[in-house]
């Protein structure tokens, strides 16, 4: 059994003599000991508090309530594993059955998770640790399984959505991103595939037929924006034939991985599905050139915190006066938008941090991920704004359709749970919107990765200038390097830097020549003198492995012995991105048998390119190398060998490079494993981060990117007080820039402060506040519209899908409380019939009606019903109504 309390061996760092030094080389030894003035006593004292508080914890007591459930399904692992493969499939139709005799999810559980643990030792390769079998019984809780980085999260998944998927109703494992969605689909598939149940995947560009038909599988891979677009396109058709979700419940059972990513993160951002407005498209280059004649100061005032800007009154009379007007705010010839959304482009919006250009397009790169959102357009007229400052194609206006939060999308599932590496700092919030408790699953392995502390500059020069000088100095000692990036523009203002020393690094931000070789530059991340600038592009989805990852490496040395001759085209930077550099890293050794192997793989594909007549394009020829990979990961060795070695009319293409990449990668195996062995001793992975985000939970992300499952590691955050955060939260930099002055010689130098260092975390946490703030108004606002939005859904569903007469019913009901609304405000059955407004109440019922009351019609019926108010018949009627408990006035109509 794992231990429930890893980090309970901690050891207190030693008091420092100084608060200034300049940054050390960190040897094996200073990313992993103690230090030497902590005594054994005092070591052992806080190991043995830190126990007791973890042990009297909520956490640790249902933590190990689940331990139950883990003996049992380990139970049941060796009767399970004399079954055959047919055997094990059938299980999947045996819990259905009992399901439908009215067994419960509870009653097959712990079976149910025996089964997915051996299917996914036998498919692939894959054994589910005690601590996985935990994190997917909090999944199927409903909860928010908190797991550290390498520790498994998308095999447990597979869990929590086989037992829910026995249902029949559908699951849906929601990702961050496309690429993950289709990974998770097809690595993880495998399994649910093999044990009788269908695996669907929603990708962007998709057809109806093909969504619908992805959605009806037992459980349909997919990324959040993907779901919700789907949702509303989905309530916004005119047809039945047009639905691709599964109505009338299209909402199950979700498993939402890096759900603060999504839910907290994401929740600021509403999807909103918009149709076009040209109207005013003319005034926004005008305004741009308005907004580059004004002045901060002078004309307008700048307040970074809520992106807010607002002129002065010379700054009014200035722009007035530049455009020929009387008045910025003119109904009939309105300039202030424009203006002011111009202003805000200028000062807010930065090329390369907030947006990059590409292809004439501006496309927005998400703050949070670091990654590009081609489809995402800023509204209320920012987005043309940029485009109009930039020089670029102005698009058409946004005019809203319709939208909605990710908090209220998910909110529709009866059942929801999560996975994430951060969420514990977030967990009021989660319990207050979505009633999601965070439960911390204990590692597989003791974390022993060293967080050293902040160091805080004066300065940016200062800063970027310590950066280098650890990134040097762990280069010349081996160590892997990762430096977290706020931004496209800083992570190649560092890459500079380096390039000036000559240190060999690669790069992995939003721009296309890195962003679409992020799979390659994170799978050797981990090796020997690897050095990585990244975004937070490398925080979500990907694990560094010491040694690097064998199976990207294995599957780059194929591509590029085989793509050359299959296809003669040069690939486009844009889609293929730049290639990976290797310099500075050690050269894979590859034995007789793979190199001849990889030969006879170009020798057909050079054969295959002579005999087609048609020019394979290099996208072709990638996507058949990546299908045979996936065929060597299927296919064993000893089948691939059998198929190659058949006599055919064809060259058996696909069958060589499978086999060259399944023996190429046992040599990459074997060099990673090496050499991940001479980098923990070195002292693993080495995180930098340039400076503190918004929230904790991103720090603690590129934070875990280091130490993963009991590997060595150190992370080290260096901030400067010019960083943008500090400054858009007001921090009285002066203040700190003054004591760092006294304690140091210089701005440019380290200080780690504890005086310093909690200034700018109390910082941080009221930014978090800030937001939550946000997000909270969000909601509240969104779930006034989520009243309305329910009605009209529910009704254009129940019309879209129902029999005629359903709909009428619909329909008459509708129509009756309209009336009805019309009447009470206009007759109040509690006064004589004398004090009713009639002609009121006709001419509303008139603007209903159409054509229907026209001419001396509503002339008519007032005279009649003067005439029937009047009669002493009426007053009878009346006074009857009046003692009917419903009061339904309508009767007098």
């Amino acid at each position: 059994t794992p231990r429930l309390f890893p980090n309970s061996t901690a050891t207190p760092r030693a008091k420092r003599k100084s608060n200034c030094r300049k940054p050390r080389p960190l040897s094996c030894s200073a990313a992993t000991s103690p230090s030497p003035s902590a005594s054994p006593t005092t070591t052992a004292g806080a190991a043995k508090a830190g126990s007791w508080r973890d042990l009297c914890g909520l956490n640790a007591w249902v933590v190990g309530d689940y331990y139950r459930l883990v003996s049992a399904v380990n139970a049941l692992e060796p009767p399970l594993r004399r079954l055959s493969d047919e055997q094990l499939k059938g299980k999947t139709e045996e819990f259905r059955a009992r399901l439908g005799r009215g067994e419960t999810l509870a009653d097959v559980q712990a079976e149910a998770f025996s089964v997915v643990r051996e299917a996914a030792r036998r498919t692939l390769g894959m054994r589910h640790f005690d601590v996985q079998i935990i994190g997917g019984a909090v999944l199927h809780d409903g909860c928010i399984a908190e797991m550290k980085t390498g520790e498994g999260k998308t095999l447990v998944s597979t869990l929590a959505a086989y037992l829910n998927a026995l249902t029949g109703d559908g699951v849906h494992v929601v990702t961050v991103n496309d690429y993950l969605a289709q990974r998770d689909a097809e690595w993880m598939g495998r399994v649910h595939r093999f044990l009788g149940l269908t695996v669907g995947l929603i990708q962007a560009g998709m057809k109806s037929d093909e969504r619908r038909a992805n959605y009806m599988c037992d459980i349909t891979y997919t990324n959040n924006s993907e779901l919700g677009f789907d949702y509303l396109r989905d309530n916004l058709s005119r047809k039945k034939e047009q639905l691709v979700m599964r109505w009338p419940r299209p909402f199950h059972f979700s498993i939402v991985d890096e759900v603060d990513s999504v839910l907290i993160d994401e929740g600021r951002n509403p999807l909103l599905i918009s149709g076009e407005d040209n109207r005013e498209a003319a005034r926004y280059p005008v305004a741009a050139k308005v907004a580059d004649l004004l002045i901060e100061g002078a004309h307008y005032t700048v307040e970074l915190k809520g992106n807010n800007i607002d002129l002065t009154e010379d700054g009014v009379t200035y722009a007035e006066m530049i455009l020929g007007t009387n008045d910025l705010w003119d109904e009939n010839d309105p300039w202030a938008r424009f203006v002011t959304n111009a202003l805000k482009a200028k000062e807010f919006y930065r090329r390369d941090v907030q947006y990059i250009v590409r292809n004439g397009k501006a496309l927005i790169i998400n703050e949070l991920t670091g990654r590009v959102e081609p489809k995402r357009r800023w509204s209320d007229g920012i987005h043309q704004a940029v485009e109009a400052k930039e020089g670029l194609k102005i698009q058409a206006d946004s005019v809203i359709v319709a939208q909605i939060t990710y908090q209220s999308l998910f909110k529709l599932y009866p059942k929801l749970s999560g996975m994430t590496g951060t969420a514990k700092t977030e967990e009021k919030e989660f319990l207050k919107m979505f009633k999601m408790p965070v439960i911390e699953v204990p590692t597989n392995l003791p974390n022993i990765r060293v967080d050293l502390p902040i160091q805080a500059f004066a300065t940016l020069r200062g800063k970027w200038q310590y950066v280098r000088e650890e990134v040097e100095s762990m280069f010349q000692l081996g160590r892997p390097v990762l430096v977290g990036t706020t931004s496209v523009e800083s992570s190649e203002y560092l890459s500079d830097l380096l390039k000036s020393r000559n240190i060999p690094h690669n790069v992995l931000n939003a721009r296309p020549k890195y962003a679409a070789r992020e799979a390659e530059i994170i799978a050797q991340a981990g090796r020997k003198h690897a050095i990585t600038i990244s975004t937070n592009m490398a925080g979500r989805g990907t694990d560094i492995i010491l040694g690097g990852n064998p199976k990207m490496l294995a599957k780059e040395i194929v591509e590029d012995n085989v793509l050359p001759f299959l296809s003669h085209d040069t690939p486009d930077v844009e889609t293929e991105g730049e290639s990976t550099s290797h310099k500075g890293l050690s050269k894979i050794k590859l034995g007789p048998s793979s190199l001849a192997l990889l030969a006879k793989a170009a020798i057909m594909a050079k054969y295959v390119h002579k005999s087609e007549s048609n020019e394979w394009s290099f996208q072709k020829a990638k996507s058949a190398v990546m299908e045979s990979i996936e065929m060597s990961n299927t296919i064993g060795l000893e089948k691939l060998q059998e198929r190659v070695a058949e006599v055919t009319e064809m060259y058996p293409l696909c069958d060589a490079i499978a086999l060259a990449y399944a023996t190429v990668l046992k040599d990459c195996e074997i060099h990673c494993f090496d050499e991940g062995a001479e980098v923990k001793t070195l002292g693993g992975l080495h995180v930098i981060g340039t400076s503190l985000h918004e929230s904790r939970r991103i720090d603690n992300q590129l934070r875990g990117r280091a130490g993963r499952q009991g590997d060595p590691g150190s992370t080290r955050f260096m901030v400067s007080l010019q960083d943008e955060m500090f400054r858009k939260f007001n921090l009285d930099t002066e203040w700190a820039v003054r004591l760092i002055s006294r304690i140091t010689d210089g701005e440019d130098i380290a200080i780690e402060s504890n005086a310093v260092v909690k200034q700018l975390l109390g910082l941080q946490i009221n930014a978090e506040k800030y937001y939550f703030g946000i997000r909270k108004n969000l909601v509240e606002f969104d779930e006034v519209l989520e009243v309305q939005r329910k009605h009209i859904y529910s009704l254009r569903q129940v019309i879209l899908s129902g029999d005629s007469e359903s709909c009428s019913e619909q329909i008459f009901q509708y129509m009756q409380a309209v009336v009805d609304e019309i009447i009470l405000g206009n007759v109040d059955p509690q006064k004589p019939p004398k004090t009713w407004d009639l002609a009121k109440l006709l001419d509303e019922l008139a603007s209903l009606g159409g054509n229907l009351l026209t001419g001396n019609k509503p002339k008519y019926i007032v005279n009649s019903c003067s005439y029937a108010v009047n009669s002493s018949d009426f007053e009878i009627l009346c006074r009857n109504i009046q003692g009917d408990p419903r009061g339904r006035p309508t009767i007098i109509t």
